[in-house]
C-alpha cells in the first residue's frame, strides 16, 4: 500500500491547500466591498471638479494652462499603476502588456519614455524590460493615501511643465463589476479644451441643463485656475488607484475561488484513484488467498 499512502499525501496537501485558497477568497470579498465603497464614494468627487475644469476652460479661455499646452519633445509619461501584491489572476498582466505596446509603438517611432511605477509588480516589471523609471511607491495598503501619490507623480507633471514631455499617460485596471475589470490607458496631459468641453456636454445632457460658464476669480483667473488643474490631475491619479484597487480584490476573489473549485476537483480524483489502488490491493490479496487455499 505504498501508493496508496503516497496518494494519501497527496490529497492531504490538496485539502490543506484548498483551505488557504478558500480563506483568502473570504478576506478578498470582504476587502472588495470596502475598497468598491471607497471607489464609488470618490467619483462624485472627481466629477464634480472634473465639470468645474471644464467649465474654466470654456469661460476664460485667454489664460491657457501649462498643463493644456503641446510640446514637440519626443518624450512621453507613463503612470503604471499596478499591485503590491500578486494572486490576482491576469489582472498586472493585462495592464502590463497594453504598457509593453505602448512602449514598443513609441520606440519605433523614435521616441523615449519616462515611467512612475505605484506598485510592486509594475516596479519589477520596469526594472526588468530596461525602461527608465524616474521615481516610484509602493505598499499603498489597502486605501490610497494621496499624499503618497502627489510626490511621484509631480515628477511628470513638472517634466511636462518644462516642456520634456508631449503627453503623460496614465495606465491602471478599471472597475466594470465583480467578474470583469478592463486594462486602460489614458491620456493625463495635455488637459485639451476640446476633450474638458466634451466631458462638459456629456455632464449637460446627464443633467438636462445646457448654458454658459462664467465664475468670479479671487485674486485672479492664473491663481485659481492654476491650482485648480493641479487638483483636476491629482484627482485622476488618486481615482484610477481607487479603481485599480477595488479590481485588485475583485479579481484576487475571482481567482481564489477558481483555485478553490480547482483543489475539489483534484481532491475528487485523488480519492478515486486512492479507492481503486485501494481496491485493485484487495482484490490482489482476496485471489492469493484462494489461491493458496486451492493448492492445499
Amino acid at each position: 500500500m505504498a501508493a496508496g499512502k503516497e496518494i494519501r499525501g497527496k490529497i492531504k496537501s490538496v485539502e490543506n491547500t484548498k483551505k488557504i485558497t478558500k480563506a483568502m477568497e473570504m478576506v478578498a470579498a470582504s476587502k472588495m466591498r470596502k475598497a468598491q465603497d471607497r471607489m464609488r464614494s470618490a467619483r462624485p468627487y472627481s466629477e464634480k471638479i472634473r465639470d468645474i475644469a471644464s467649465h474654466l476652460g470654456q469661460a476664460n479661455p485667454e489664460y491657457t494652462h501649462p498643463f493644456m499646452e503641446t510640446h514637440e519633445a519626443a518624450g512621453v509619461g507613463f503612470v503604471v499603476i499596478t499591485t503590491d501584491k500578486g494572486l490576482c489572476g491576469g489582472m498586472n498582466t493585462n495592464v502590463l502588456r497594453a504598457v509593453t505596446n505602448q512602449l514598443r509603438d513609441l520606440q519605433q517611432a523614435g521616441g523615449s519614455a519616462r515611467t512612475v511605477a505605484i506598485g510592486n509588480k509594475g516596479l519589477g516589471f520596469l526594472n526588468r524590460i530596461g525602461a527608465q523609471v524616474v521615481s516610484h511607491v509602493t505598499q499603498l495598503g489597502d486605501k490610497p493615501h494621496l499624499d503618497k501619490l502627489i510626490g511621484p507623480v509631480k515628477v511628470l507633471l513638472d517634466a511636462y511643465t518644462r516642456g520634456e514631455l508631449k503627453a503623460v499617460y496614465v495606465c491602471y485596471t478599471k472597475f466594470i463589476n465583480t467578474m470583469k475589470q478592463e486594462p486602460v490607458v489614458e491620456l493625463l496631459l495635455p488637459l485639451s479644451a476640446e476633450r474638458m468641453q466634451a466631458e462638459s456636454a456629456q455632464s449637460q445632457a446627464a443633467t438636462g441643463t445646457k448654458h454658459a460658464w462664467d465664475y468670479l476669480y479671487e485674486p485672479d483667473a492664473p491663481t485659481v485656475i492654476d491650482q485648480l488643474l493641479v487638483r483636476y490631475v491629482e484627482t485622476l491619479v488618486y481615482q484610477a488607484v481607487a479603481e485599480n484597487m477595488a479590481s485588485e480584490q475583485s479579481a484576487r476573489m475571482v481567482a481564489m475561488k477558481a483555485a478553490t473549485d480547482n483543489a475539489g476537483s483534484v481532491i475528487g480524483e485523488l480519492k478515486l484513484v486512492y479507492n481503486k489502488t485501494r481496491q485493485a490491493a484487495i482484490t490482489k490479496e482476496l485471489s492469493e488467498i484462494v489461491a493458496g487455499a486451492a493448492a492445499v
